[in-house]
């Protein structure tokens, strides 16, 4: 047997996989949970100890029979995170997390310096908005001079295990574009929005050598093979970020998919063979060596988990409820902004029931309420993936929120098109695992797509397909509208 190691080291935990893509099929998985710092301020970060003490701890769930049998090595990890190493590669600071909102001054000190929004569009493909490295390296400028000064390298959370296990600073495409200094047409390094961040230094300096998806980051390094229980020399794959190895894992190769990730942020996006820029997508490159357009919330499965906690009824009870509950939740609509929002940009937003009267102000229509904001928000996204000339014919939704027979059909009915749910559902450790077989296949001048590997592997769960009800469509149009009026009238008080 010849399996592929997939990791992704996500915001609350790290996951493992093994697959054996002979037989094509999930040999084991472990995960091991996260801690957040959390502060008033916007603050969200972590320690790069925790990912590798996570790490170790999946491993070692896993027989010494079965690591021993892995050939090649996949890391998928958060996107924007921001781990600054000194010049003998130790990390100098707390790792600044995608959904930390600390950082919006230092989006608007960057914004202002290269020129505006429109120049950013034009030159880089994406803004500076809360949560992209760019502000967060700006922050440490700010914050922490003397910290600042002693930065040599700036990786992201996939690039450091890259680095922890290989010794090697490099960076793909695919998380490089969700830096916000990387010019996503010519996948080179902004010298603009670098000059931006610091007139005074050559940040250049100090990035990774960028690298084409298939290219391996490395190979493992002897003693860390050693403290994992692996083999040494396995090569391992430039990786990518959570969205990038999610599209891998769940089949979003070519035009027409759109993947949906119900999880701690909301995300849609799709393959693209050309750059799409727009200010209401992340203009992101994907780990195939296309493009991969994202639209994103902050806010997503947290709408649900604090209503039911909020309310103490467990997920049977809560399905029910959602289920007897009409279209639009008789009239509430929720604006989930409780970790402040990136889509639309309101970093000092906050969650909000708009609606609520005499008649409606009961636990059902307030939970079915939250369920419905979340595709809502998706809805807005979808509406500019076609404004930009996508021709959507189905989603496939990961995640948390995918479990949840209604909110699929929810889903469907909102977004109107076709719903299918992927038979693995840790797309991000699946599609990493699977871009490592890619980067496997081809050492051994196969010369195999990606495109051919994700027909291949990928697997859809054919009891979990939902199809748009046209009566229901009709009337979340009339309900969509609702929430982009009460979503104006909020924008003033939040920016």
């Amino acid at each position: 047997m010849k399996t592929v190691l997939g990791i992704d080291i996500g915001t609350q935990s790290t996951k493992v996989l093994l697959y054996d893509f002979e037989d094509r099929t999930i040999v084991t998985e472990a995960s091991s949970k996260h801690s957040i710092i959390s502060r008033k301020d916007g603050t969200k970060e972590q320690k790069v100890d925790w990912w590798i003490t996570a790490l170790e701890n999946c491993l070692s769930e896993i027989e010494v029979r079965l690591r021993a049998t892995v050939v090649a090595i996949g890391i998928s990890g958060q996107q924007h995170g921001f781990v600054p190493l000194d010049k003998n590669g130790n990390v100098l600071y707390n790792v600044k997390l995608w959904c930390d909102t600390s950082t919006a001054s230092e989006c608007r000190q960057i914004t202002k310096a290269f020129g505006g929004e429109e120049k950013l569009l034009s030159e880089a493909g994406n803004l500076i908005l809360p949560g992209y490295t760019a502000s967060k390296v700006l922050w440490l400028k700010n914050n922490k001079p003397e910290i600042y000064r002693k930065l040599s390298t700036i990786l992201l959370p996939h690039d450091y295990l890259n680095f922890y296990l290989t010794g090697n600073r490099v960076m793909e495409y695919g998380d490089a574009s969700g830096t916000g200094f990387l010019d996503i047409k010519t996948r080179k390094w902004s010298r603009g929005v670098l000059k931006a961040i610091d007139p005074d230094r050559d940040l250049l300096s100090a990035l990774p050598h960028l690298i084409s998806a298939q290219q391996p980051a490395g190979s493992l390094k002897s003693n860390i093979a050693a403290q994992l229980g692996l083999n040494p020399e396995i090569p391992v794959s430039s990786g990518g970020g959570d969205n990038m190895m999610g599209a891998i894992g769940t089949g979003t190769v070519k035009p027409g998919i759109l993947s949906m990730s119900l999880g701690t942020s909301g995300t849609l996006y799709g393959y693209s063979e050309q750059p799409v820029i727009d200010k209401s997508l992340a203009a992101f490159c994907s780990s195939t060596n296309g493009w991969l357009p994202l639209f994103c919330t902050m806010n997503c499965t947290v709408s649900l988990e604090l209503t039911k906690a909020l309310f103490e009824i467990d997920f049977t009870e809560l399905e029910k409820l959602v289920s007897d509950t009409p279209i639009g939740s008789n009239g509430l609509i929720t604006l989930p902004f409780y970790n402040g929002e990136r889509a639309p940009n309101l970093p000092n937003g906050k969650g909000c029931i708009m609606g609520l009267d005499m008649n409606n102000m009961q636990k059902n229509n307030i939970i079915r309420s939250s369920m419905e904001a979340v595709i809502l928000g998706m809805r807005f996204g979808l509406e500019t993936f076609k404004k930009v000339g996508f021709k959507p014919v189905e989603v496939r939704l990961t995640g948390g929120g995918s479990k949840s027979c209604t909110w699929r059909q929810i889903a469907a009915d909102i977004l109107n098109l076709p719903v299918v749910v992927p038979k693995t559902q840790e797309a991000a450790a699946f599609g990493a695992a699977l871009q490592a077989l890619w980067m496997y296949e081809n050492s051994k001048s196969k010369g195999i797509s990606i495109h051919a590997i994700a027909n291949r592997h990928v697997k859809l769960d054919p009891n979990k397909k939902h199809h748009p009800r046209p009566e229901s469509a009709k009337k979340y149009n009339r309900v969509y509208k609702e929430y982009l009026k009460y979503l104006n009238a909020v924008v003033d008080i939040f920016k």
